[in-house]
């Protein structure tokens, strides 16, 4: 649990004591639902507290039963001849447990007042909503770019076991002048993860993305992939530079490299040319027929394959098709630590081909580029967004040859695929499209909900 939640969770007891007292009340008693693991520390303190005066009694040599017994009795006996006991005993018992509430109430309050003074949320909700994510679902998600961090934003909502396993194999923009310079792993979709997984961090999320726009040497980069850099030189690797920026960040489950190999992308095209780098790639231009790296069968990162193992549920995508998905599932641990798990397995298909990569493709020809390069069907379902964009959009795409994809329910059939159809699409004022995270989110855990039964 992180500090930052703790603080969050402290302070929200102070307050209580400013909301009306029937709103009060009810919060009360949401400290009695169940798997709060209130209620039974609770019985053991007070428990504890009858003990020590107990031990206390027998200590200095007092009969502590008799008098006990014998305070009580008296003390009941003069109450009950004044107050008959219908009144006396449940106003007694009520003044009891007010006391008892008060008094922890307010040891708390005075807590939360010096830690953190402001707080949105009640104390008792905070810890509902904890309880509520890390109970969710195991879930890993494989790809890469935009279409990663988008999704992972939408479903931190729904769970907080989550493992995103992102691909190593950039090699543009900042991410491959670090490359280059540093020799280090790329850091840009794994910040761009990290960023979106952030719990109520806002201000160190924004410093994480932030780009330099000026100064030599500095213009381009953002801080968070400088930042992992450092970390990886000091730590030793990337794995342990992430581990400590989710720390940082207080993110929602993790963030894992496919591999620690420096591993770089090659495309062969239908024209016989061969192109490596992934930045490349989709600008060659041509119909891509077959893709590989270099090393050959790097090994994949042991956490990432454990993740896979343990998985309630495994997503693949959205994202670009042979740069940000297929660039994981080459990772041949990868693919057999899919192949050999049971959890529900669905694919997201992007709602616009991709020029450079993906021309003219239709939902089963995604499904079968995938399941010629990994030589097996590692998924049994595919989430397709099933409304058309607007006019507006369909010309600004059409501009750069890029047409929405299209469903080809029969051969979709044909591969033993199942057909997700949602509307899960957003559309800016510019015309840009992408999935809305909270929408696309809510449909995969409808479905793995249904999946499971």
């Amino acid at each position: 649990m992180s500090i930052g939640f703790i603080k969050q969770a402290l302070n929200s007891l102070q307050r209580q004591s400013r909301r009306h007292t029937p709103h009060r009340i009810s919060q009360w008693f949401k400290w009695l639902s169940p798997g709060l693991a209130i209620k039974r520390w609770l019985i053991i303190s007070l428990g504890g507290m009858v003990l020590g005066f107990l031990g206390l009694a027998i200590w200095i040599r007092l009969t502590p039963i008799f008098w006990a017994t014998l305070l009580i009795r008296n003390f009941l006996g003069k109450i009950t001849d004044t107050v008959p006991y219908y009144i006396s005993g449940p106003f007694v018992m009520v003044l009891g447990l007010l006391l008892l509430v008060w008094g922890q109430t307010r040891t708390v309050s005075s807590i939360t007042e010096v830690i953190r003074p402001n707080a949105d949320e009640e104390l008792v909700d905070v810890l509902l909503a904890h309880r509520r994510l890390y109970r969710g679902p195991k879930i890993v998600v494989i790809g890469g770019g935009t279409g990663l961090s988008n999704l992972l934003r939408g479903l931190k909502t729904y769970s907080a076991n989550i493992t995103a396993i992102v691909t190593v194999a950039d090699d543009g923009g900042s991410s491959g002048r670090l490359r280059q310079e540093f020799g280090v792993l790329p850091p840009g979709d794994i910040r761009n993860c990290l960023a979106a997984l952030a719990d109520e961090e806002k201000l160190l999320t924004e410093l994480f993305q932030y780009r330099f726009s000026v100064g030599d040497g500095l213009s381009g980069h953002s801080f968070g992939n400088l930042f992992l850099t450092a970390l990886s030189e000091i730590t030793g690797d990337l794995e342990r530079a992430v581990a400590a920026s989710s720390k940082v960040l207080a993110i929602r489950g993790q963030v894992l490299p496919a591999t620690l190999s420096d591993v770089r992308l090659w495309a062969k095209l239908a024209d016989g040319r061969r192109i490596e780098g992934e930045s490349s790639i989709s600008k060659a231009g041509g119909s891509i027929v077959d893709m590989g790296c270099t090393p050959a069968n790097p090994p994949a990162l042991p956490a990432a394959i454990k993740a896979i193992q343990e998985a309630d549920y495994i997503i693949m995508g959205p994202g670009s098709l042979y740069t940000s998905v297929i660039p994981n599932l080459i990772v041949p641990q990868i693919a057999d630590a899919i192949a050999a798990t049971d959890a529900p397995r669905i694919y997201i298909c992007n709602i616009m081909t991709q020029p450079g990569e993906t021309e003219g493709y239709s939902v089963a020809e995604h499904i079968q580029a995938i399941d010629k390069v990994c030589g097996r069907a590692l998924f049994n379902a595919v989430l397709v967004h099933k409304t058309s964009p607007s006019a507006r959009a369909l010309i600004r795409y059409s501009q750069s040859n890029s047409h929405p994809v299209f469903l080809d329910r029969e051969d979709v059939t044909k591969l033993g695929r199942r057909i997700v159809l949602a509307n899960v699409m957003h559309e800016d004022e510019d015309g840009c499209v992408k999935h809305d995270s909270e929408k696309l989110a809510k449909v995969l855990v409808r479905w793995y909900t249904g999946a499971k039964v």
